[in-house]
């Protein structure tokens, strides 16, 4: 080998790693049910005026209870869509509405005053079977039924992060948070009797250690920030192991918590539930380190082990899913024995761990996604908020 070979060989980039397979995460047929999924004849999604089928930027679904109701938050139109059943048709109407008089109105709060039954950009939803809870994100609340609501636009029984029902100002209008306050609420969870919220603009997670039981009622524990008053972003340092930047969804699974820091590009993982504000956690997903925040770990393209955006989480059989949002599809992890920046090994919406796009870049089918946002899990069927093609997908366990 002469000098200048060996030189140039020296200076050669790095050939990449090579690709790994991925196991199909849902029914490779694609999503058996659509719903909002409205197509003109010239092959264009049609207008997306406010119907009961209608659906424009969903962003929260709920399977509530064992008597099959389901929620959609339908959030372009400021409002909530249940069906008494899990609907088994593409495009089922809804039988219910919560947050406009009609199914054919939509506007911010009904374009009224805020109320016990008015929506701005409802997102998250959760239920334990019994409650039910919205994030209500731009009136800086959440909204608690005790029971699961069944008739169109029946009141809420409680609300968090104001002090009453008639308000709506982030913080309260306060220039600091507190215990009690919210910015931006995008995700809420309820389990084993705890209620945590993803309290997205201020950069943490707020956890009630015992269910809600009256209006405005403080938090008990914050993540992501070092106490109640502070909204900085990753806990005012760089990133580490404390601190958050768009918190959007949490889960807790056999004693883990985990939450989609989505402008961190990761997900946050504490190995049990923790007792003091500002814990660290235990390990992430989607990056090398604590301290790395890159979107698809500095690249362009993704891969099993990166994210971009994730936004929304699951458990199903035993594994994490997440909804890795600006990668258009949705990655599986195994949760036995689950670590520091583990790799996905189950995949849907893209053809491969390196690939990206909305819709694969064509058009949408009924295993393609743009932009998902939340997730929900009922035995093997996975309802999926495909945001950016307006619609919501009932998908079956690969």
């Amino acid at each position: 080998m002469t000098m200048v070979t060996l030189r140039a060989s020296l200076h050669a980039p790095m050939p990449d790693p090579p690709p790994v397979a991925a196991l199909p995460l849902l029914d490779s047929a694609g999503a058996g049910i659509v719903l909002g999924d409205f197509i003109g004849d010239d092959g264009l999604p049609a207008p997306l005026a406010p119907t009961a089928s209608a659906l424009f930027g969903p962003r929260g679904v709920c399977f509530a209870g064992s008597d099959g109701l389901f929620f959609v938050s339908d959030t372009g139109h400021h409002r909530l869509l249940g069906w008494s059943r899990v609907p088994t048709q593409d495009n089922q109407p809804a039988d219910i509405v919560i947050g406009q008089p009609d199914f054919t109105s939509e506007g911010r709060n009904a374009k009224g005053d805020i109320g016990p039954a008015t929506l701005n950009m409802p997102t998250g939803l959760a239920s334990d079977g019994v409650c039910f809870a919205v994030a209500d994100a731009w009136n800086h609340r959440v909204l608690i039924w005790h029971r699961i609501p069944t008739d169109s636009n029946q009141p809420a029984d409680l609300v968090l992060g104001q002090a009453d029902f008639v308000s709506g100002q982030a913080n309260r209008g306060m220039p600091l948070p507190g215990p009690e306050t919210l910015n931006w609420c995008y995700g809420v969870t309820i389990a084993e009797n705890k209620l945590y919220v993803a309290d997205t603009g201020n950069r943490r997670v707020l956890v009630w250690n015992s269910f809600p039981d009256a209006n405005g009622q403080p938090a008990d524990l914050v993540l992501g920030q070092a106490d109640m008053i502070t909204r900085d972003d990753n806990a005012g340092a760089d990133t580490t192991s404390i601190g958050m930047r768009w918190p959007h969804a949490v889960v807790v699974h056999d004693g883990k918590v985990l939450v989609a820091d989505a402008g961190n590009n990761r997900i946050m993982a504490w190995n049990a539930q923790p007792n003091a504000d500002g814990a660290m956690a235990s390990f992430v997903l989607g990056q090398t380190s604590f301290e790395a925040n890159s979107h698809n770990r500095g690249g362009y393209h993704p891969n099993e082990r990166s994210l971009q955006m994730p936004y929304g989480l699951a458990v199903l059989d035993g594994g994490l899913i997440c909804a890795d949002t600006a990668n258009s599809r949705l990655v599986g992890y195994e949760l036995d024995n689950i670590d520091m920046d583990r790799s996905a090994v189950r995949l849907s919406g893209q053809h491969g761990f390196q690939k990206k796009g909305d819709n694969r870049w064509r058009f949408a089918t009924r295993d393609s996604l743009c932009w998902p946002f939340a997730l929900a899990v009922q035995d093997r069927l996975v309802a999926v908020a495909d945001t950016g093609n307006n619609r919501v997908m009932l998908w079956k366990k690969a």
